[in-house]
Formats: C-alpha cells, sequence, structure tokens
C-alpha cells in the first residue's frame, strides 16, 4: 500500500486527517471505505466529528467535501445573516433553531447538510422523519461546496433534501477553489424553494448570483440577497404557534455582501 493510501485510511480507521495522505491529489468524490453498516458510518461520525465530509450510500462511505478553511468561513457567516434575520423571535415560542450538520437518513442514504434551520414543528409518522423514524425535516438547508463538486450538491439538494414532505428551502453555495492558504476569488449562490417546482424534475433557482472574493470588493449591501418567505420558514409549525408576521419581516433578507465580507476580511493579508 503506497504511504499516502496509508494515511488516506487512517480517517476511517481513527479520524485522523493527516496532511502525508496528500489530500490534495485526491480526485473527488473518494471512496473511503466499502461494506460499512449504517449504524457503524453514524458512529464513526459521532466518534470523529466528522459532519459533511462523508456521505453514506449502499454501504459505501464516500468523500465529496475535504476540510478547508473558506467553507468553514461561509457556512459560519451564512448562519450569522440567518439568525440575524431571525433574531427579534429569539426566546419567544416562535424562535428559529440551527440544527447544524444533524446527522439525516432517508432510505439507503445517510446525509448532513452544512446547517440547516427550524422552527417547533410536530413529530412526522415513522419512518417518514429525518431520523428514520419521526424527527421533523429541517425547513432550510444550507450547502457549501469548496473541493466539493457543484453537480454533486445540486443532486443532493434535488434527490435529497427537496424531496416532497422533507426541506422547504435549500441555499447552495460553491466557492471557486484555490491552491491551500490562498485567497478565494469567486462564489456563486443559488435558492430553491420547493414551492417553485414546475414538474417532478424541474425545479428551476428562485436567485442566483456570482460575485468575486478578491479586493476591490464592488459588491454593495443589498446587491446580492436571498429573501425568505415566513411561510416556507415556518413550513408545517405546530399548530399552537403562530407566524410571527408582526414581529418579523417578509420576507426576511440574507445579505450575501456579509458573507462576502466575512470571507475577504478572514483572508485579508494572504497574497
Amino acid at each position: 500500500m503506497p504511504e499516502c493510501e496509508y494515511y488516506r485510511n487512517l480517517w476511517w480507521g481513527t479520524g485522523e486527517f493527516n496532511e502525508k495522505g496528500k489530500w490534495e491529489e485526491v480526485t473527488l468524490p473518494h471512496k473511503l471505505a466499502v461494506g460499512v453498516t449504517l449504524e457503524e458510518y453514524e458512529r464513526r461520525v459521532e466518534e470523529f466529528n466528522v459532519h459533511g465530509c462523508w456521505e453514506w450510500t449502499d454501504g459505501d462511505v464516500i468523500i465529496y467535501e475535504l476540510p478547508s478553511e473558506p467553507h468553514e468561513i461561509c457556512i459560519g457567516a451564512i448562519t450569522k445573516e440567518i439568525f440575524r434575520a431571525c433574531r427579534n423571535t429569539e426566546r419567544t415560542n416562535a424562535e428559529i433553531f440551527s440544527l447544524g450538520s444533524t446527522r439525516t437518513r432517508a432510505g439507503r442514504s445517510g446525509k448532513e447538510a452544512d446547517d440547516s434551520f427550524r422552527p417547533r414543528k410536530p413529530l412526522v409518522n415513522p419512518p417518514n422523519g429525518s431520523d428514520g423514524y419521526n424527527c421533523p425535516w429541517p425547513n432550510i438547508v444550507v450547502e457549501v461546496a469548496y473541493t466539493e463538486t457543484i453537480e454533486h450538491v445540486w443532486e443532493k439538494v434535488n434527490t435529497y433534501w427537496l424531496k416532497p414532505d422533507r426541506a422547504h428551502d435549500a441555499i447552495i453555495v460553491k466557492i471557486d477553489p484555490v491552491p491551500q492558504g490562498e485567497r478565494p476569488t469567486g462564489m456563486r449562490a443559488w435558492h430553491y424553494c420547493v414551492s417553485d417546482r414546475v414538474t417532478r424534475n424541474l425545479l428551476p433557482a428562485r436567485n442566483f448570483f456570482e460575485f468575486g472574493l478578491h479586493p476591490p470588493l464592488l459588491l454593495q449591501p443589498g446587491a446580492c440577497v436571498i429573501n425568505i418567505q415566513l411561510d416556507c420558514l415556518y413550513h408545517d409549525l405546530k399548530p399552537n404557534i403562530q407566524i410571527p408576521r408582526n414581529i418579523l419581516p417578509n420576507p426576511i433578507v440574507l445579505d450575501f455582501f456579509y458573507v462576502q465580507q466575512a470571507i475577504a476580511a478572514m483572508f485579508e493579508d494572504r497574497e
């Protein structure tokens, strides 16, 4: 076994992500393990705190996204925008909660979003829950791709997250990858809502925009925004809770100017 292959296998065996694995040379998707039960996969994901990097399908553990600084900064910035937009509901019965990258399962697949959000929702009939039993699905999922291909993210959103009776809206961000340590140069963002579905296999993007991440930054506040309707954010709300129309604006606005600013700020001293 080549030395780099040995160190790559350590990620599955011990949870160690070792640079000697020469991960920058890996072509994604990369099959990490085969013949794995869903229970074993879930145990290792929790034990090694590996969320958003591995996926389980029909016994195979596959890597679609490698850990990276731009990926994590972007997720954190989007999460902050959602909480800022919903801050007036904090500590009320209409509060929006982050489920983070909580593990979900459906059929022969197990996936974790980069982040996900929902209000209080009623339990669902087993086995239709996000846990394979009765846990309600999130209303908004966020998927950020850096090393992951945009084709895989689209497939995951359309055939998993936005299938009937699962999530209601999805935000996808693709950051153009650069060599390690360099400043990212550009990103694209899409917003999908199941209310826009035309046919079973056709779900057009409600919003799409792209912009650079390298100075000079020409993007202005309000130029690239995602609007999420309250009826989508609070889809399938518990019947004893009302949508907070007198507290939150409709729609809530996520301004990607601030996502861009967060990424640019963290790389401002790098050429």
